[in-house]
């Protein structure tokens, strides 16, 4: 499979590719980035099993820095995965989690069934 456009509600979403490249540069992540500029995407569904082991430790400051790039862009992102292992590890990183999908630019959601409940 590879990054697909799908229409979720009235937001035109760029669904990563969950065997894609692993993202754990900035460069990474610009990359995502200009993806869905070229794919004219709205938000992005990024599968957690993408993301580098440095996403999850908050200390590196990595995910603050892809989710800023993001809201930088003006592109929402969606985290899609099973990530409560390592929330049960870190209460910060659950914190954020929390924090995050009671916003409107980072959700942390289970698969895009319920992206698309959340767009509604």
């Amino acid at each position: 499979m590879s990054d697909v456009i799908t229409i979720l509600g009235n937001t035109r979403v760029l669904s990563c590719d969950p065997n894609g490249t692993h993202i754990s540069t900035e460069a990474d992540i610009n990359g995502v980035i200009g993806t869905a500029f070229d794919e004219r995407a709205d938000l992005v569904a990024l599968p957690a099993a993408r993301l580098s082991q440095n996403f999850f430790d908050l200390q590196t400051g990595f995910a603050g820095l892809l989710v800023q790039k993001f809201v930088n862009y003006q592109l929402r992102l969606a985290v899609l995965g099973d990530i409560s292992s390592a929330c049960t590890r870190s209460r910060a990183l659950k914190d954020f989690v929390y924090e995050s999908n009671h916003g409107s630019s980072c959700w942390f959601l289970d698969d895009l069934e319920d992206l698309g409940r959340k767009l509604v």
